[in-house]
């Protein structure tokens, strides 16, 4: 099956061409490399241009985010054809085995009965070799024997949601579900997305496919944001209160987790009178709006959302 492997970026060339490096030289390399750039303005789209030249660079005329930016990057990839989709942050560097494990894993989970997982997940590591806990997918609570047992066989553990950083879907299963929604900016589209994805459908963590996500510092979600909290506020309650990717008492359990996450940020941060008008902006916009139509913001920047089957509510 061809595989597409998007990449989205924001004035970080260097890592970028890390990333590229090691997408490039893949034991099984993708059949198409997509770079959406947000905008930047280092000089990265003139070094993909120049060492990259096969890769589909598209280059936003502004910063529509990491959830804009890969709403454009799945969608000129549905555009394209593909069968597989492999979404990656640009400070990810996947190992050179990474996607062919991903494939292996899916194949040996393919049952005759309900195909293959939908979404797969690559373990993702910190610089120093650690599991990093901003990637860390969540389990799927009370898998079936069936799917304990599948998973089992092919190596890997069953999952409820993934992030963006070296995460492999069905492309067929994301025209039927719809795009990530472009309008969160960032945080949280890749567990609204992932979430959705996979309702009443078999998601799997492969140990054997590793990336290296290079962020400048090891910590989870619950590391100081700073007034980047806003989104994690906002984008929470449009999700609790929107996405069709949770069933009830998901939304009941994963909010508690949310709160007690929150309490974390606050008891931690250096500075919690900003993180309080964080929040207060964040409710406010949360409660008082919707996100806006994905196919409107996609085309704002210039992308036309190819035919889906269904559409997420809120995009």
């Amino acid at each position: 099956m061809s595989v597409t492997a998007v990449v989205v970026t924001y004035n970080r060339r260097e890592l970028l061409d890390e990333a590229l490096t090691a997408l490039t030289a893949q034991s099984r390399v993708p059949d198409r490399i997509i770079v959406i750039d947000n905008a930047s303005a280092d000089g990265t789209a003139e070094m993909v241009a120049g060492r990259f030249p096969d890769v589909d660079l598209l280059v936003l005329p502004w910063n529509v985010g990491g959830a804009g930016g890969f709403s454009a990057g799945i969608a000129r990839a549905l555009d394209g054809g593909g069968d597989l989709l492999w979404l990656l942050d640009d400070d990810t560097v996947p190992e050179p085995g990474a996607l062919e494990a991903l494939l292996a894993a899916r194949r040996r989970a393919t049952t005759d009965a309900d195909g293959p997982p939908a979404l797969l997940a690559g373990r993702v590591v910190w610089t120093d070799g650690r599991d990093h806990p901003m990637n860390t997918p969540r389990p799927k609570p009370r898998p079936t024997a069936a799917e304990a047992r599948i998973a089992r066989a092919a190596g890997c553990v069953p999952i409820r949601s993934a992030s963006f950083v070296s995460v492999l879907v069905d492309a067929k299963d994301v025209r039927e579900r719809g795009l990530p929604v472009a309008d969160y900016f960032l945080w949280n589209d890749d567990f609204e997305f992932t979430t959705r994805l996979l309702r009443g459908r078999r998601g799997l963590l492969c140990p054997a496919s590793v990336a290296v996500h290079k962020t400048r510092d090891f910590g989870g979600t619950d590391a100081d944001p700073g007034d980047r909290f806003f989104y994690e506020v906002r984008n929470k309650i449009w999700l609790f209160t929107g996405s069709r990717g949770l069933a009830p008492a998901e939304r009941v359990l994963y909010a508690g987790s949310t709160l007690r996450r929150w309490a974390r940020t606050f008891a931690r941060s250096s500075d919690r009178a900003v993180l309080r008008r964080a929040m207060v902006r964040g409710i406010r916009a949360g409660l008082s709006s919707r996100p806006r139509s994905t196919p409107a913001v996609l085309r704002e920047v210039g992308i036309d959302v190819p035919s889906m089957a269904a559409t997420p509510p809120e995009s």
